[in-house]
């Protein structure tokens, strides 16, 4: 994490802010009272409210009771692991959900999305990096959530289907069948899928994914588009060791088949 004066402080520097409907609340679960003290200063400064947590069994219980915005959660935390955790809380709530780690192995990181979880970012890291992600994140879910209730409000707009050889995606019901099959996607599944379903057959770059589905200019990890397309296969593919829908362009990026 970066050492700046500016970014990294003591509890004692923190800013108390009166409740505001307005300002979107974060819950950071952390058992590391310094890390938990870092972030909600600037957090707080960037003008969020905070939840803090320093154990699974708490987080779990806050979250469903206080229904935050975005949740910053670590893996390793004492009576409930940052993986059961997430696991937990994808299921009832719809809300980003930011893993840290000290970990920055493959494997934890494609637990950690194929649980629900939005975005991976590994310890140490930079302040304004991670205060990036959580505002790309935030937008992200604003949009998504305004999309989502006009349609749902809009009940005689005409529905919006694309259909490219096996595959059918609804836009309006956000469903997504295979051969016939309705296909159980994560919305941010879902997301990339659409995304190259708009332009079939066009080669999409793994940085473009980043800034157009996960909201990302310049901040991200690619390797998540990759997990995430790794996971999509599992779920639409007959064969994933050879993939006839989502298609890779070596060093490039991926593409829908045209049928």
């Amino acid at each position: 994490m970066e050492e700046n004066n500016k970014e990294q402080v003591n509890a004692e520097e923190s800013i108390n802010f009166m409740p505001d409907e307005n300002k979107k609340t974060i819950l950071v679960v952390d058992d590391e009272k310094r890390i938990v003290d870092i972030l909600v200063y600037n957090l707080q400064k960037e003008g969020y409210l905070t939840l803090e947590a320093n154990d699974g069994e708490t987080a779990i219980n806050m979250a469903l009771e206080k229904k935050p915005d975005l949740i910053l959660l670590d893996i390793m935390l004492p009576k409930v692991d940052g993986l059961t955790v997430c696991k937990r809380l994808r299921h009832t709530l719809n809300v980003p959900i930011l893993i840290l780690s000290a970990k920055d192995e493959e494997i934890d990181k494609i637990l950690g999305l194929e649980l629900g979880a939005d975005d991976y970012i590994t310890k140490p890291f930079s302040v304004r990096e991670l205060i990036a992600r959580v505002k790309a994140n935030l937008r992200k879910a604003e949009v998504t959530n305004t999309v989502m209730e006009e349609k749902e409000e809009n009940e005689k707009k005409e529905n919006n289907i694309i259909e490219i050889g096996e595959l059918t995606i609804d836009l309006d019901k956000f469903e997504v069948r295979v051969r016939n099959k309705v296909i159980d996607l994560t919305l941010r599944e879902f997301e990339v899928l659409r995304y190259l379903a708009k332009q079939p057959g066009q080669v999409v770059t793994r940085e473009i994914l980043l800034e157009k589905v996960w909201g990302y200019e310049y901040y991200g990890d690619i390797r998540t588009v990759d997990v995430t397309v790794r996971r999509i296969r599992e779920k639409i593919e007959k064969d994933t060791s050879a993939p006839k829908i989502i298609i890779t362009k070596r060093g490039v990026g991926y593409y829908l088949a045209e049928g």
